[in-house]
Order: structure tokens, then C-alpha cells, then sequence
């Protein structure tokens, strides 16, 4: 084991700097104002951790002088689908900003913050909506998937049971991106919809007031590809899971990742592991998580994996690959959630960086139509 382990700190010290140079590839100029927001589903999984949390932390680390970070909690989106009881739900948002400062986020570099602490969001939310037509709207697919409803579906009774808050989602998210004028957007795949939105409404705002008020914001990918549930590959790994066995935590404790991964669903094949998303999912789901913590290609994983000969050799790789880069956010995460002050401090300081951000522009705005 201590073998293994040696190997993978050396792994991971040969892989770090391609992260940065994958940031920096993308010309991130350097007067770029950076924002990206995630829901408060409470404690990160490794989901969240490697599809958004890390990506914020290297964009701090190489933050250049003049650039604007601002990382939050979109609380006014976790409320669309279910509403939790209010101490349990003031609790996930205390354990989302414990997440983000133990992924690496530092306050003194990026502002973080609660949405809804900035109305500027929702007085934006309300001007961008009279630039949304119904048709755009209606052809967005992540209102669909959370309320269950299929494309045959959308122009049946079943519509009229959507909240409308779910329904204009993308457009908060729009005026989340544009109120603070973010030039750069570090998302995941599965929004790269909502970005294109964002645009469409900045374009449509711009171009109806003959101004410049909104820059066309550029998405930042992560690198990282989805992380699927490791009980079930035809989900991604989510908090909501009804098998928690299937989602790692970013508190978890080694001996718990150990578990999870070791019930991880394969496959019956014995040859060698190779990455095949279609015929082997559940090895590929263990492939791609190893490439997105080591930052390395899934061609190089695939190589490197070749000298385990059974799955049990592989489970272990993974696992101490895993527990190897929780290590020190899971040390973070307990001390931060015993100092509830701390946090506070935080969320404050931001909210004020930010709040000064978005007053300055929901005036320009609002100067620019009339009102």
C-alpha cells in the first residue's frame, strides 16, 4: 500500500501544472470578471468537487491582478423543485460555503457569497425576462428533466403543472452571470444550454438599446468529464441518490470511500481495463474519475492500469487515489463547519464585494432602458 501510495503522489505532483496550463490555455485575459455559482445541496460529492469547486480553486491560484472571481451559493435556484424545512435548508447553504473555502477557495482572492443576498439578481431576473420569448424557454431541457416531463409532453396538461420558477430558470441564471458583466463562466458540459441563453439575452439587451452594456460571456469547460453514480452509471452522481453508496463526500472518511468504491458496479469482462463508456461503463466511470483527480488524459489511466490484474487491485488503486485528494478538503471541511463564525465572516465580506459590483451595474442598466 505504502508503494501505491508513493506512486500516486507522484502522479498527482507530475499532473498538477496541466490543470493551469489548461486555464491558461483559454486566454483568460486579465481584466476577465470570472463568476460561477453551484446549489446548496450541502456537503460537496466528488461530482461537484471535480465538475466545478477544484476548476475555481486554480483559477484563484493563477488569479492575475485586475481580475474579478466571484464563487457562490445559488440559493434562490435550490428552491424551484422542493423547498427543505428552514433550519435544515440554512444548514446545506452553512455546508456549501464550508465546501467551497475546504476545495481551496480563497476569500482574499474571490468573493463568495449567498444569491440571495444580492437582489440585483432577482431586479435583473425580471428586465432579462422581457427579452425571453416562451419558445426559447420552452426548448431548454433541464426544467423538463427535473419536473419529468418528455419533449411529446410539452405542449400537453402536464406543462401547466410546471412552477414558473422552474420555468424561467435559465433566465436567472442569466442575469446571476450578466449583473456582475462576467466576461468568463467556468461550467460544466451540461449548462453549456444555459450559456448559450445567456448570450442570446445579452445580445438581444444590447442590440435593442443600440449599447454595450453586456459583454458576450465565454464558457470555461471543466475538464473534467460527468461523474456517474458508482451504483448506477445511467445518472450522474447526485446527493439526491437514494443509494448513498453510490456518491462520495467530500468529508467522507477513507475506510467510507473504501466501501463505496469497493461496491462500485463493473462488469463480468476479465480482460484488460480499457475505457468504453458504451459496452463498460462502470469501469470507464472509474477510469474517468482517476483522470479527473490526476489531471490526466484517460489514455495515460488506461495504460497505467494495465499491471492489475482483478478488480479488487483496481478498486484499491482507485480508492487511495480518491482518499489521496480528499484528504486535505476533508480536514478543511470539519474545521470550518465547527467555526460557524468564520464562515459568516466570509459570506459577508463577499456579499459586500459583490453587492457593490451588481448595484453599480443594475443602475447602468436601468439608466440605459429609462427607468
Amino acid at each position: 500500500m505504502l508503494q501505491r501510495r508513493v506512486y500516486v503522489l507522484r502522479r498527482y505532483a507530475s499532473t498538477v501544472q496541466r490543470i493551469e496550463n489548461k486555464v491558461r490555455s483559454q486566454d483568460v485575459p486579465k481584466d476577465a470578471t470570472i463568476f460561477s455559482m453551484i446549489q446548496p445541496t450541502g456537503r460537496f460529492h466528488l461530482g461537484n468537487y471535480l465538475g466545478a469547486a477544484r476548476v475555481w480553486r486554480d483559477l484563484c491560484d493563477i488569479k492575475q491582478d485586475g481580475q474579478r472571481l466571484l464563487f457562490g451559493v445559488a440559493d434562490l435556484h435550490a428552491i424551484t423543485i422542493s423547498k427543505p424545512q428552514v433550519e435544515q435548508f440554512r444548514q446545506l447553504r452553512m455546508e456549501a460555503i464550508a465546501s467551497i473555502l475546504s476545495c481551496g477557495i480563497d476569500p482574499s482572492k474571490a468573493s463568495v457569497m449567498h444569491q440571495s443576498s444580492i437582489p440585483q439578481h432577482s431586479q435583473l431576473h425580471w428586465l432579462l425576462s422581457t427579452f425571453a420569448n416562451m419558445g426559447y424557454l420552452n426548448r431548454m431541457t433541464q426544467w423538463k428533466a427535473k419536473s419529468n416531463i418528455r419533449d411529446s409532453d410539452s405542449d400537453s396538461a402536464s406543462l401547466g403543472k410546471v412552477k414558473l420558477g422552474l420555468f424561467s430558470y435559465p433566465v436567472l441564471q442569466a442575469a446571476d452571470i450578466l449583473i456582475y458583466k462576467s466576461t468568463h463562466v467556468p461550467v460544466g458540459d451540461d449548462q453549456s444550454q444555459h450559456l448559450e441563453l445567456t448570450r442570446h439575452l445579452a445580445e438581444q439587451f444590447n442590440n435593442f438599446y443600440n449599447t454595450t452594456v453586456f459583454p458576450i460571456p465565454t464558457t470555461i469547460l471543466a475538464p473534467t468529464k460527468k461523474i456517474l453514480s458508482l451504483t448506477c452509471t445511467a445518472k450522474k452522481m447526485s446527493k439526491s441518490d437514494s443509494n448513498q453508496d453510490s456518491v462520495i463526500y467530500l468529508n467522507d472518511e477513507p475506510e467510507t470511500i473504501g466501501r463505496k468504491v469497493r461496491k462500485a458496479v463493473t462488469d463480468s469482462t476479465t480482460d484488460r481495463f480499457h475505457y468504453d463508456p458504451v459496452n463498460r461503463p462502470g469501469v470507464s466511470n472509474l477510469i474517468n474519475i482517476v483522470s479527473g483527480v490526476l489531471r490526466s488524459p484517460v489514455e495515460d489511466i488506461e495504460r497505467d492500469i494495465q499491471r492489475f490484474n482483478n478488480f479488487q487491485d483496481l478498486k484499491s488503486y482507485v480508492t487511495e487515489v480518491i482518499v489521496e485528494e480528499l484528504r486535505e478538503p476533508r480536514t478543511l471541511f470539519k474545521r470550518y463547519m465547527s467555526e460557524p463564525g468564520y464562515l459568516e465572516k466570509v459570506v459577508g465580506k463577499g456579499t459586500e464585494e459583490a453587492a457593490a459590483i451588481a448595484e453599480k451595474n443594475i443602475k447602468e442598466v436601468m439608466e440605459v432602458m429609462g427607468l
